[in-house]
């Protein structure tokens, strides 16, 4: 029996600027601008500020309407990253094999730990004591027999929470969810939910496998069918022959704050390497487009470097210098893309050890020994040991 744990950090920019400055404890704190800043938006917003309606993507004057009294910060990326990155040290303490998605929340493969750490649940409850004793956040975990369950179960308890989705209960805890906790239907696919008259995962379970892919096409239509059942569901699929793989984001508005540009592209860096990490694939070569909202005029860079990118940390340094590089600043900014180019297969040989740390060798010698005992644990790569 596989067992995951999704690990979810409570309201993570704010929560460290919580931590930091011990006068904004208990305070309403909203990361993302200055109330003066007309064109910021709210990146994240304290459980203090969340009282009050403001949550994140609100425009910054909006939010100032609803919370006047708040304590409204620009944010600091590379703090934020180093608070992420002891986190994530916490979790590889926990699993061989942690699945970084994002700079707040990954998942761990806790198949086969329990010799070391107890039962399941136990490890997760250790698990959370262990990120706020030694970092001072706050995690809430969903636990369940695959990543798409536990990920949905992470969000059911927030702040500080524990969910649990005990095997053989996980079509059970899907029926009983509205289409809006479905994770992988954006905003798009809520509309055609609505269309449709579909509100809840009993409302998709109802239909049949070849309507759901007549009505959402056939890989989304297949996902959705496992997904309500509980079942396991990727939301990216496997890009195969293929040289490059990218991702975007078009913004209703456009943005010329730097801490904005700098979490959208961590959010794209975190889709790529996910979305690379389920490949055999690896790359050398970076790129970045950039859309302005002036003229809609586009430009775009690229950049090979000797190694192959090998954490998300290391991506979207990468990603982050190329964009510095072609931005020009001032100019605001309404679409922005990345990628990897010139994809080529993974060689697993060739690239362990080499140049890594004393600290990390041994870590990737203990995955492979697991790998031998446990055939498919680490399929998907070794890359984000690193982060």
């Amino acid at each position: 029996m596989s067992f995951y744990v999704h690990a979810d950090l409570d309201a993570f920019y704010a929560s460290v600027e919580q931590l930091d400055r011990s006068e904004y404890r208990g305070k309403p704190v909203i990361v993302g601008g200055l109330p003066g800043d007309r064109r910021s938006v709210v990146s994240a917003a304290s459980y203090e500020a969340r009282a009050c309606g403001v949550h994140s993507a609100m425009p910054i004057v909006q939010a100032y309407k609803l919370c006047p009294g708040g304590i409204y910060l620009r944010g600091n990326m590379k703090r934020y990253r180093e608070k992420s990155e002891e986190v994530m040290a916490v979790f590889r303490d926990f699993s061989p094999e942690v699945q970084q998605l994002s700079v707040d929340e990954a998942f761990l493969d806790i198949t086969g730990t329990e010799k070391l750490f107890g039962p399941p649940e136990q490890l997760a409850r250790r698990l959370k004591a262990e990120v706020r004793s030694r970092t001072g956040l706050t995690v809430s975990a969903g636990l369940a027999s695959n990543k798409y369950v536990a990920k949905i179960a992470s969000g059911m308890s927030k702040p500080d929470g524990l969910f649990i989705v005990r095997p053989g209960g996980e079509e059970e805890f899907m029926l009983g969810l509205p289409v809006t906790k479905i994770w992988g239907a954006g905003g798009k696919t809520q509309e055609e939910f609505e269309k449709h008259g579909i509100t809840s995962c009993a409302d998709l379970h109802r239909l049949s496998r070849e309507i759901l892919i007549s009505i959402f096409g056939k890989a989304f239509g297949a996902f959705l069918y496992h997904a309500v059942r509980g079942e396991a569901a990727e939301t990216f699929e496997t890009e195969r022959g293929t040289q490059s793989m990218s991702a975007e984001r078009t913004f209703p508005r456009d943005l010329y704050d730097e801490f904005e540009i700098e979490t959208q592209l961590f959010t794209i860096c975190s889709e790529l390497m996910f979305r690379l990490l389920h490949t055999k694939w690896q790359s050398r070569t970076v790129f970045v487009k950039i859309r302005y909202g002036d003229d809609f005029s586009t430009e775009s860079a690229r950049e090979t470097s000797r190694r192959p990118v090998s954490t998300l940390n290391e991506l979207y340094d990468r990603i982050s210098a190329l964009f510095r590089k072609k931005w020009k600043q001032g100019r605001g900014v309404r679409l922005i893309g990345a990628g990897l180019g010139s994809l080529e297969e993974r060689d697993l040989q060739g690239d362990l050890f080499n140049g890594r740390s004393e600290k990390e060798r041994r870590l990737e010698k203990s995955i492979l020994a697991i790998n031998d005992k446990f055939p498919n644990a680490v399929k998907r790569g070794r890359s984000w040991l690193n982060n």
